[in-house]
């Protein structure tokens, strides 16, 4: 070892005998903690109603074609696909706006609710003054308020995510965040079906001879539950805004890592994010988590069309009680993984994950029977929510290991991963 290496390490012991005493000092308090976690609520709530019932409410209830309803999800996952790294890019970047001074994060968090909030109620609400209109016409009405809406859910997302290393740089703290944050979209997917649920069973009993089957009367049922959905995502919102404070802006690349000791500093040369396309894991990795995200998404999408329109389940069972069941067993069998990938490894857990949802899929396309519609259906719906939970911890593990120890440029690597195969598997 050279005598410069010796003065760098001296001088970074130097550093950290001053610093831990600071990181002792801000580290955050469990309101700051509960108020930055809540921030995400509005988006996962739109999101577990965008994916489960934007199609069954564009053909069932609005009437649309197969066809248009299925370009109108296009069109969003496209907009989605576009402002994804166009909002990466700008919210790292330095602005002398004087919004800014709220926060860069936070003033991209503000934009995205305030365009979340103002276009999602129309996206499950009967196009205005549209009577005499085409179907054509009434696809650029809604496709306006889609991109408008997928605009914001990106924003939102982006920059709650890349807000984390900016409120502390405690390894174990950020973990922390992304536990709390992971709860929150758990109790967002669960609150989304339950509401379902309720509205459903509500006004079966106010019309107790209405269709069994989603249709047209069903208007009122999604109209409720999208402004219920604004309203509760505009409260944590609030409450996130509120308060979380966001650090004076710095330079992403000026940021210290702390490792899991909170007490060792290392600088790290970030790479390049066109370093990470010379890579051919990160296409490998790419691959994987297509696939993943592909077969959850499917799931999501087109098991209550496939419940409502092959199957002819009741609407509160295809639409709420399944979708609920899916949705739980996942998050329960969450619990188990990380037991299941320290004895099998991440790639036999994968395997096992993608195991399942085949046997899940063989199930679906054998199954017609009267015992398939009345419990085999749950049986699969478990299958169904075990291997996504499997195959998404696991795939996002592995992108972890990819990512390594290059925390720096992680936020952008995050975004330009996830927009790469998001958008591939979305139009698939």
């Amino acid at each position: 070892m050279d005598e410069d290496s010796n003065d760098h390490i001296d001088h970074i012991n130097d550093h950290n005998h001053h610093i831990h005493p600071q990181l002792e000092n801000n580290r955050l308090s469990i309101f700051q903690k509960i108020s930055f976690s809540v921030g995400h609520v509005f988006n996962d709530l739109c999101a577990a109603f965008w994916f489960t019932y934007l199609l069954i409410y564009m053909h069932s209830v609005n009437g649309f074609s197969s066809r248009t309803a299925g370009t109108l999800m296009l069109i969003g996952q496209i907009a989605d696909g576009l402002a994804t790294p166009f909002v990466g890019i700008e919210c790292d970047r330095h602005l002398d706006w004087f919004i800014c001074n709220y926060g860069r994060r936070k003033c991209w968090h503000f934009i995205g609710t305030i365009c979340v909030f103002f276009s999602f109620p129309f996206l499950f609400n009967h196009c205005f003054d549209c009577e005499n209109s085409t179907e054509n016409a009434q696809i650029v009405y809604y496709s306006a308020f889609i991109i408008i809406f997928q605009f914001g859910w990106a924003s939102v997302q982006i920059s709650h995510l890349s807000l984390i290393p900016d409120l502390t740089p405690v390894s174990s703290e950020r973990i922390e965040l992304n536990a709390y944050r992971y709860a929150c979209t758990v109790f967002a997917n669960i609150t989304i079906y339950l509401m379902m649920l309720f509205v459903l069973d509500f006004n079966d009993k106010i019309h107790p001879n209405g269709s069994s089957q989603i249709g047209p009367s069903d208007d009122d049922t999604f109209r409720i539950v999208s402004f219920i959905v604004i309203i509760i995502g505009f409260v944590f919102s609030a409450i996130f805004h509120i308060g979380t404070r966001e650090k004076p802006n710095r330079s992403v690349y000026e940021e210290d890592d702390y490792s899991d000791s909170d007490a060792i500093v290392t600088k790290i040369r970030p790479m390049n994010w066109r370093n990470w396309f010379q890579q051919s894991q990160f296409y490998i990795v790419a691959l994987l988590y297509m696939g993943t995200r592909l077969t959850i998404n499917l799931t999501q999408v087109y098991v209550p069309n496939y419940l409502q329109e092959t199957l002819r389940l009741p609407k509160v069972k295809s639409i709420a009680y399944i979708p609920l069941v899916t949705y739980t067993s996942g998050f329960l069998s969450s619990f188990i993984m990380k037991y299941v990938n320290g004895k099998l490894g991440k790639k036999m857990t994968f395997f096992l994950g993608t195991i399942i949802a085949i046997s899940a899929c063989v199930w679906i396309y054998f199954g017609n029977d009267t015992n398939f519609k009345s419990y085999g259906i749950f049986a699969v719906s478990i299958l169904i929510g075990v291997s996504s939970s499997t195959m998404l911890i696991t795939s996002l593990a592995i992108t972890n290991d990819l990512i390594g120890k290059n925390t720096v440029s992680s936020v952008k690597n995050y975004h330009y991963h996830w927009q790469i195969y998001l958008l591939i598997a979305d139009k698939n």
